[in-house]
């Protein structure tokens, strides 16, 4: 990674408000769109550059073919295709499978030794269709994961209790769909325990902490009920990974990572658990001391991510 280079495959809403997030906060030097609608990618990249005057800082931005991945540091994969009526979850993911397996072999063709981000959904199966076709190391190859359903959570906190959600460190961990749980057991604000603040603050009980996290898992079906689909607040959460990785900060983000035995559930899969980010992709994941009652969830959540991926033509 001798540049800040990302290259974005998929130019849709999601890829698009991961762009614009890009170019507002100035977090790379180079970003090149991919889509297989090659004057989309074009007219993408042309937008974003009459931008550039207001940008804080000077960028590249062109469109391109995957020949760009070879010298990129980070390919951000967030191409997919909608369910068709009457199609089954199951023939949806394998449609969708078979295009990252495409996008994923295009992306190794050129050469490319960097990290590959997934965003497209669902997240944690297709990360880990990424990571196999690959060949790369899996520290190399991760998902979104629950970074946004975690940003979601510490909204939802911060909205109780009136602290900055920037002070509330707390994750949703396991499957980004609705086998994910919140790890109450290290929840904190500040340096506080949540179950502590709780028992000294009169603006949250314990009743409200099963509202919240409903609130949190049925927030995407809440949005697209509303407005079709969501996009800006995984846009955001892409550039946060993206900062740690090429900032190298070790940042410790809920991502979907392979587990490689960290935890007690299934090895071979991608699931979101906190994981320490840096130049290299994941530096490690954190073994955190789970309650009994989330690590039942986990492995629920586990084996629920087991039985679609043994369903499914990988």
């Amino acid at each position: 990674m001798s540049k800040n280079k990302v290259v974005i495959v998929g130019t849709g809403f999601v890829g698009m408000s991961y762009a614009y997030a890009l170019l507002n906060q100035g977090t790379v030097e180079e970003l090149v769109l991919v889509d297989i609608n090659k004057e989309k990618a074009e007219g993408e990249a042309m937008d974003l550059n009459h931008g550039l005057a207001f940008a804080p800082r000077k960028m590249t931005i062109t469109a391109g073919d995957y020949e760009e991945c070879r010298d990129a540091g980070l390919v951000v994969i967030t191409a997919g295709v909608n369910q068709k009526p009457g199609e089954t979850r199951i023939d949806l993911l394998n449609r969708n499978a078979k295009i990252i397996q495409s996008v994923t072999k295009n992306i190794m063709a050129s050469g490319f030794d960097g990290i590959i981000l997934v965003a497209s959904n669902p997240v944690d199966i297709l990360a880990y269709v990424a990571w196999k076709e690959s060949g790369l190391p899996s520290s190399k190859v991760l998902g979104s994961g629950t970074s946004l359903d975690t940003a979601r959570l510490r909204y939802e906190i911060s909205k109780y209790i009136q602290i900055d959600a920037r002070n509330i460190h707390a994750y949703i961990l396991g499957e980004h769909g609705d086998s994910e749980f919140v790890c109450w057991s290290k929840a904190y604000v500040g340096t506080k325990p949540m179950l502590d603040v709780i028992e000294s603050m009169k603006e949250i009980n314990f009743e409200d902490l099963d509202l919240i996290y409903h609130k949190v898992r049925d927030a995407a079906h809440e949005i697209i009920k509303r407005k079709n689909a969501t996009y800006y607040g995984i846009g955001m959460a892409l550039v946060r990974i993206t900062l740690a990785i090429f900032d190298n900060e070790n940042s410790i983000l809920p991502v979907s990572v392979y587990n490689d035995g960290v935890y007690d559930i299934d090895k071979d899969l991608y699931i979101g658990l906190p994981a320490v980010i840096n130049r290299e992709g994941v530096h490690h994941v954190v073994n955190l001391k789970l309650s009994e009652d989330e690590n039942k969830k986990l492995k629920n959540s586990a084996n629920i991510l087991k039985q679609i991926l043994n369903q499914m033509n990988i």
